[in-house]
């Protein structure tokens, strides 16, 4: 990607598909194409701070983004701060308010002026995730040489825009800062759930709702072999695999879905509309009446789920951590495409993670697990890991060459 940013520079046509996989981007390519009209520096040392001292105090505490800092912090900086990231929040225009995080990897970012009061606007410095995501309106992750400041190359970054949910209007960005793990689709989803629960306490907070303790937050059980389950207020619901499906889906997409979308996701050929909406029925008197909004159907009350603290773990890069939170497969019995594709998408990170680890206690757990257990590759790694003199090793080799009878490889 360094050589396509440089040919860029350079004045050299850039196609966005190339046959050997080093595309660009059109979402890179166009901020790039931006990011030069508007004269910016590749050579420049990040944003310029407009807002310091007290300034910058007075500006934070009548920002609407305050209100939001508490969600954020909560979600996100306290897990960041322990895995090497920073977490920042911005204005409309792209000044950082509040970063926060990892101290020396702020030490680090203070050398490219990524710090609080420094506009960090696509306009100012070019091509990065809070300025990019508030020219787009939309989520963006922005990998490394992506950033159309060199300065910045060595780093990624994921952000997403929050709107006032009365207005419509943009008032900021939530941005993850980091090396290569914030490049993860993981963070992405992170980031987009923190922006939902930010605009719905925003919601609350403009309406003059006044503040109150935090009600425990239900979790969704849907890992492993038994029985789903919803823990609401340390009540343990079980659940039929028809409304976990539902349950799960939905809180995977916090935008919401429509009847037919969900049906889609719930049976590609034999569900209508009309079978979903009754099931949504049921779903909400588990919910509650204020639990579950319509058109789109939507959560309205937050929901984490056990899929969701494995993310969380590999996001952070904790292997065991993700691995303890894996008990197996998202609803492993459920046929539905929708959680078909994230059982296999957890799986595949999950699995990814481990051999990349290369762990030998987290390899013996995994070959060890009904995911694993017929896994050639992670058999070579744990083989990998052992000394050849050991026992363990001469175990381990025995049942690779068994597998390799077994399945004819």
């Amino acid at each position: 990607m360094s050589v396509a940013h440089s040919s860029f520079l350079a004045g050299s046509a850039l196609p966005t598909v190339r046959p050997c996989g080093d595309s660009v981007r059109s979402v890179v390519l166009d901020s790039w194409r931006r990011s030069r009209s508007n004269g910016v520096d590749p050579d420049g040392f990040g944003g310029a701070v407009e807002l310091a001292g007290a300034d910058l105090q007075r500006y934070r505490a009548t920002h609407p983004t305050a209100l939001i800092r508490p969600v954020v912090r909560k979600l996100l900086v306290e897990d960041a701060a322990e895995a090497g990231l920073l977490v920042a929040i911005s204005d409309a225009r792209g000044r950082l308010l509040w970063v926060e995080g990892d101290p020396k990897v702020k030490d680090q970012a203070t050398g490219m002026n990524f710090v609080e009061g420094a506009d960090w606007s696509e306009d100012r410095v070019g091509t990065n995730a809070p300025g990019t995501a508030l020219a787009l309106d939309h989520h963006v992750q922005i990998f490394g040489a992506e950033h159309f400041s060199r300065v910045v190359h060595e780093f990624s970054c994921t952000a997403a825009p929050v709107h006032d949910p009365l207005s419509g209007e943009i008032i900021g960005a939530i941005d993850i800062t980091g090396g290569p793990r914030v490049a993860a689709p993981e963070v992405l989803s992170l980031i987009r759930a923190t922006v939902v629960a930010a605009e719905s306490e925003l919601r609350l907070r403009l309406l003059g709702v006044p503040a109150r303790p935090e009600p425990a937050v239900a979790r969704l059980q849907v890992l492993g072999p038994g029985r789903p389950a919803l823990t609401v207020d340390g009540e343990r619901i079980r659940l039929s695999q028809r409304h976990a499906e539902i349950l799960l889906l939905l809180a995977e997409h916090p935008e919401g879905l429509s009847a037919d979308h969900l049906a889609m996701l719930l049976d590609e050929s034999e569900l209508d509309p009309v079978t979903v909406r009754a099931e949504l029925s049921r779903v909400r008197k588990i919910v509650g009446a204020s639990g579950l909004g319509s058109r789109p159907y939507r959560l309205l009350t937050q929901l984490d789920t056990d899929i969701a603290v494995v993310r969380r773990a590999l996001a952070r890069g904790d292997a065991a951590a993700a691995l303890r939170a894996y008990p197996g497969a998202v609803l492993p019995r459920s046929l539905a495409p929708g959680i078909v594709e994230l059982r296999a998408d957890l799986h595949a990170r999950v699995r990814a993670t481990l051999l990349a680890v290369g762990d030998r206690r987290l390899l013996a757990r995994w070959t060890g697990s009904v995911d694993g257990r017929d896994d050639i590759a992670a058999w070579c790694a744990y083989l990998a890991s052992l000394d050849r003199n050991s026992s363990m090793y001469a175990q381990v080799a025995a049942q690779l060459a068994l597998l390799d009878r077994k399945l004819g490889v």
